[in-house]
């Protein structure tokens, strides 16, 4: 599934595919929010981690996971 977050005085947003489901990803940004974790840490596809300060989040944005569409055709 594809997760986009937000940094404070950051120019551009972080966006990865996450193997993780979204009741996980959301467990985790409520516990940095909640101060139980200093960090926010998320690991990719590509089993690369992702962490970004609890104070810094700005916005984070859970998207749904889709099959990849693959040929043509009309939709």
């Amino acid at each position: 599934m594809e997760v986009k977050i937000g940094v404070q005085h950051a120019p551009r947003e972080i966006v990865l595919e996450s193997g993780q489901s979204a009741e996980e990803v959301e467990r985790a940004v409520s516990d940095a929010l909640a101060g139980k974790a200093q960090l926010l840490s998320l690991t990719d596809d590509k089993g690369r981690k992702v962490l970004v300060p609890s104070d810094r989040l700005a916005y984070v944005e859970i998207g749904e996971s889709a099959t990849r569409r693959v040929g043509f055709g009309a939709l």
